[in-house]
């Protein structure tokens, strides 16, 4: 495994054209850029349209969630066709980028209505968490070794686990309370997620650059760039979930 993100293994190289167009580093960032700008104006349109739908409601989860859930139910399905179907992401993942986005600006704007700033909050962390990761990579001062992958994929796989079952039990009314509660119990659980899910950052770039190095067919800059979208979004969504724990105390 070379990264916690179903989307990104080492797995994925298996078995694919030995011949065309090879992938690049740079066209992988240009993929990512792309996607990611995608994906922000996409968040950007949602969150001023679902302003214009709560002027004339007042129940925000009522009116915004079938479409937050839907959006969200889509982007998993989007995913999974890429997942399944490598050479289509050149086709799918900005599809992806808008679908996940609507879900992004949703979601953001409802917080933002509780919390003022916590939008800009969570963006400024996730980017800046990016940075560091990607300059610290690349200097070397961490290190993608297979002790390094083991743990991070063991705790990524345990979140979601854990997860899942939350799911369940939501639907017989009995949550788990620390994942959704402010208790420092459930901030902790929160800070402890937003770690690994930038840890699986690195391990996105180790990734990529094992593409790039064993000649991955051009179409897979898509698909590296699609699996490293998954993790920004996910790294946001938890950052804003934990500032929301800290700022309702």
């Amino acid at each position: 495994m070379a990264s916690g993100n179903p989307a990104l293994t080492r797995k994925t190289f298996d078995a694919l054209p030995s011949t065309g167009e090879r992938m690049t580093l740079n066209g992988t960032v240009h993929k990512t850029a792309l996607l990611l700008l995608l994906t922000i104006a996409s968040a950007f349109m949602s969150w001023r349209v679902g302003l214009d739908m709560l002027m004339t409601s007042y129940q925000p989860m009522g009116t915004l969630g079938p479409w937050i859930l839907g959006a969200s139910i889509g982007g998993l399905v989007i995913a999974l066709a890429i997942i399944f179907r490598k050479h289509w992401a050149p086709f799918l993942a900005p599809l992806y980028a808008i679908v996940e986005g609507v879900v992004i600006g949703l979601l953001s704007m409802l917080l933002e209505m509780e919390f003022p700033g916590i939008a800009l909050q969570a963006a400024t962390l996730t980017f800046a968490t990016l940075a560091a990761l990607l300059m610290a990579y690349r200097s070397g001062l961490i290190r993608a070794t297979e002790n390094f992958k083991l743990g991070v994929v063991a705790a990524t796989g345990g979140i979601f686990v854990v997860y899942l079952f939350d799911l369940g039990m939501r639907l017989f009314g009995m949550p788990i309370g620390f994942i959704h509660d402010n208790s420092w119990m459930g901030i902790g659980f929160s800070l402890l997620v937003v770690i690994i899910a930038a840890l699986n950052l690195v391990l996105d770039f180790d990734f990529i650059e094992t593409g790039v190095e064993r000649g991955a067919p051009a179409y897979m800059e898509w698909y590296g760039a699609f699996g490293l979208l998954v993790t920004l979004i996910w790294l946001y969504l938890e950052i804003l979930r934990l500032l929301a724990k800290a700022r309702s105390r």
